[in-house]
Parts: C-alpha cells; structure tokens; sequence
C-alpha cells in the first residue's frame, strides 16, 4: 500500500511538472504576407529559431506565411489589437497612417543599400516614436530589392506608360500609377500570379525577388532596372506581448532581432543578383532605362518627395536632412 502511495505521489509530481512546463511557455503567432520560399520568411523563421533555441522553447513562435493566417494590410492592425503578437509589415502599406511609413518609398531618395541604411538610422527615432504611440514595439527591419519596373508594354520614356495596368500596394505606389497616367488596381503579392495572368494587370513596380516569387516571368518579359528604391519590410511586436515576457526572454528576443536586421541586410543584397540570374534563365529581360525613362522617373519622384515633406511637416523635414548630412 505504501508503495502504490509512493508511485501515485510520483506520478502526481510528474502530471504537475509536466503542466508547470505547458504554463511556462508562451506561444505567439507571427503573420507573414510572403512565401516560405521568399529570403524575408526564410530570415524571419531563422529569427524564430534563435529565439526558441535561446529560451529554451520558452517563447514558441507560430510562422504564418503568405497570408494564410491574415492578410498584408491587416497585420499591423491585429497586432495593435491583441489578435496576434508579433507579425511582419511592409512599412510603406501604411503611409497613410502616417507620413513616416512612407518614407523609404519614397522614389530615388535613397537608391541604394548604403542610402537605405542612412535614411533607416535616420528614420528609426522617428519610427519608433510613432509605433510606440500606437503600442508597438519596431524589432528590426530587412530591405527588399532596388526596385524596378515589370511591364508587358515596352517602355522607353513615362509617355509610354499611359493606360498600364498598374499593380498598386501602397499609397506610394498608388501615386506613381497617378503620376505617369497608368490605371492603379489594387493587388497583394499572394494575387499577383494570377492577377497577371488573367490579365487585370499587366505591369507594376516591385524587386526581382517578388518577380521571381510570383513567377511573373510567365506572363511579363520586361524588367526596367530603374533602381527606384528599396522599401522596407519590419518585424513589429504588441508592446503589451513584450512586456509580459521575463527579462531573459525579451533579452533574447531583442538579440535575435538585432541578428536577424543584420542578417538579413546582407540576404537581401546577396540574393539580388541570384534573383537577376534566375529571372534571366526563365526569359526576363532586365534592361537598363534609356536616359529619358531614368530622367521622367526622377521627376515623379521629385514630385512625391515635395509632397511627402509637405505632409511630414517639421519633423519629417528634419528626418531627411539629418539622412542627406550622413
């Protein structure tokens, strides 16, 4: 009899061990837009991994890629509401929010890798500012592409680019399609692929990875290798999510978003000539813009800086020219 008691306290012990560890972890979802495939999930799950490995499987983030779980537009509003943790965003999708979402899509202002990580140490204070306020905690961020023009139309100056079916994805790219005469159709990238071929648009400006992620070389043969700029995707987490967690593990979690930034800085400038190549191989032509495309591309940019420091104000005003001083 006193054995059986002993096995039974033992194996209470047991049940009670086993469901201490359950309540000890926490579990946090992590909504994506972009296909397991894409360098930007595949830098997103190495971040998780860190943070598993760190914690001990203390913190366990669920990746939710290409939209499955909630769509590109709609992330960051889950986050501010409590339906999931953490998520990724592409910055720009918000500017109307704000005038500083929109800032690295803002065309020919930073045109670079250097330039994007100037105007990003120069916007940062700013984004963290305002994702603060809306009780959100900015992680990191990765850079797409340079970004080019997909056209099925031969374009050699903005003339030409009247009457485009122009995939719109954010305000900036909205305004561009307004800009150049081209009609905006809305469209994320988890669409693309058959919005292309089913003909409801027929061009859009984005980087060689998105290209190749939505295998628009099926339909579209011409990428304009304007080098427009180069938006931004952020990793953003609940402030009120972050601050529930120990010590330890919000440690870990800021030291796997500094590693991933890095990280992924270095993947996206890496693969974009991987991505050049691919798209190559399956009949893309990249062509370089003639010198009149170049000039009218720079003009409608001109036109959206002045009116983004129009909207921006003081402050924005102040952004740009501590990144033109760098």
């Amino acid at each position: 009899m006193r054995f059986d008691r002993t096995l039974l306290a033992a194996a209470a012990f047991a049940a009670f061990a086993v469901a201490g560890v359950a309540q000890a972890q926490t579990a946090w979802d992590l909504p994506t837009a972009y296909p397991t495939t894409n360098f930007h999930t595949e830098n997103v799950q190495l971040f998780i991994d860190d943070i598993a490995k760190a914690t001990g499987g203390k913190l366990k983030i669920n990746l939710h890629a290409n939209a499955s779980l909630i769509k590109a537009p709609d992330i960051k509003r889950a986050i501010r509401g409590g339906q999931v943790q953490i998520g990724e965003i592409l910055l720009a999708n918000f500017a109307n929010e704000d005038a500083v979402y929109e800032l690295d899509g803002v065309p020919f202002l930073a045109a670079s890798y250097s330039e994007s990580m100037k105007l990003y140490k120069a916007q940062k204070p700013a984004l963290d500012k305002l994702l603060g306020s809306q009780g959100m905690k900015l992680l990191y961020t990765v850079p797409w592409g340079p970004q080019g023009i997909y056209s099925k139309r031969e374009i050699n100056s903005v003339v030409d680019m009247k009457g485009l079916k122009w995939r719109a994805y954010s305000p900036a790219t909205n305004k561009i399609a307004e800009l150049v005469n081209a009609t905006p159709v809305t469209i994320q990238a988890a669409e693309l692929s058959q919005a292309l071929a089913t003909g409801v648009v027929d061009s859009y400006m984005s980087s060689l990875s998105t290209g190749f992620d939505t295998k628009t070389f099926e339909s579209v043969k011409n990428w304009y290798d304007t080098q427009a700029w180069l938006p931004k995707n952020a990793i953003i987490v609940s402030q009120k999510a972050f601050d529930a967690l120990d010590k330890p593990t919000q440690e870990a979690v800021l030291k796997a978003a500094a590693a991933a930034e890095t990280r992924g800085w270095k993947m996206s400038q890496d693969k974009n000539q991987w991505y050049a190549d691919q798209m190559t191989k399956n009949g893309m032509k990249i062509i370089k813009p003639t010198p009149k495309l170049s000039a009218d591309m720079k003009q409608v940019g001109a036109i959206m800086l002045a009116d983004w420091l129009k909207r921006a104000g003081p402050d924005g005003k102040a952004v740009v020219d501590a990144y033109r001083k760098m």
